[in-house]
């Protein structure tokens, strides 16, 4: 049997809370009944800085029910950063780690299929979104969309899979030493290599409130993958310029093969036209290479990726 601990993260969810510890900790009891983890195994709620009672719900939570254990970030620092502080957290505490949103939209009947997958010798076990008719269709096509583009940028990752993954404790150790500020996960584990297999993971809909993940933040997220991970833009710039150095020789020659002619008419219109959209690609260009150094420019300050202001645990049921 191993010691599991699900890290769940949380901002705002004090509509689904209760609910979602319930429906957890009967998992943990059906689990443990089939000697499949052990008895001391936990669920690690990290309070990503929420304006709401979420902190206050899982504390509450962490007095009445022995398996759970709860995390408070000191602000908000997003959800791939605070997924990251509770597998830093869990990894002492247990065997292996199930990282799963508190809203429990995939699929709980999946983790058991990842704890077999485990013993058959796996590492790393991939949820992989087979059906999301719950989803809006705006997610759904965004999310089609931010995949596809991904595998165009050269970015390594698994289709259709998001954060709802098991981790064994040597991937962990090795994923802590990574340092990188700009935090993209689903493209971070694949690159470990440790063995991996998916299982299929059904989404639903939420039972109560709304989602957290706005198309902003998918938009930042998928902006993130792609730059922390390929180059690909950088020579799309290149490449471009090439095209218009190009495309500027041709109409060198047409211009002079005009004013031979006496053909030539000075248009106001094209002019303009010409001038607005090469300024465009010039400014879209400069933007690219400036969030590259922008990164870059995070990354040399080594800042931490979060600070914790308070952590429950099951030994004392006490504050530290």
């Amino acid at each position: 049997m191993i010691k599991l601990a699900i890290v769940s993260p949380c901002y705002n969810e004090e509509e689904v809370l209760e609910q979602s510890a319930a429906c957890l900790t009967a998992l943990f009891d059906e689990l443990v009944g089939k000697e499949k983890i052990s008895a001391d195994s936990f669920v690690l709620f990290v309070n990503d800085g929420s304006k709401d009672r979420t902190w206050n719900i899982i504390k509450k939570l962490h007095k009445e029910n022995p398996y759970v254990k709860g995390m408070n970030l000191a602000r908000n620092v997003g959800h791939q950063s605070a997924i990251m502080a509770g597998m830093m957290t869990a990894k002492d505490w247990s065997d292996a780690v199930v990282t799963i949103d508190a809203d429990l939209q995939d699929d709980l009947n999946a983790i058991e299929e990842m704890i077999d997958a485990y013993t058959a010798g796996y590492d790393v076990v991939y949820g992989v979104k087979v059906s999301r008719q719950a989803d809006p269709l705006l997610k759904r096509l965004s999310a089609t969309a931010f995949y596809k583009l991904q595998r165009r940028m050269g970015v390594e990752s698994i289709y259709n899979h998001a954060d709802f993954r098991f981790l064994s404790r040597r991937v962990l150790e090795q994923l802590s030493h990574y340092q990188e500020r700009n935090l993209y996960l689903r493209g971070i584990i694949p690159l470990l290599g440790f063995p991996s297999t998916t299982v299929d993971d059904v989404i639903r809909e939420r039972t109560a409130g709304s989602s957290k993940y706005t198309l902003r933040k998918m938009l930042g997220l998928a902006l993130d993958g792609i730059t922390s991970f390929s180059v690909k833009p950088i020579y799309g710039i290149v490449y471009l310029g090439i095209i218009f150095v190009f495309i500027s020789i041709l109409i060198g020659f047409y211009v002079l093969y005009s004013l031979i002619a006496g053909t030539a008419e000075h248009g106001w219109a094209s002019l303009m036209l010409s001038v607005w959209f090469v300024g465009g690609v010039v400014l879209m260009s400069i933007g690219a290479v400036g969030l590259y150094i922008g990164k870059i420019y995070k990354e040399v300050k080594h800042r931490p990726l979060y600070n914790v202001e308070e952590v429950l645990c099951d030994e004392d049921k006490q504050s530290h």
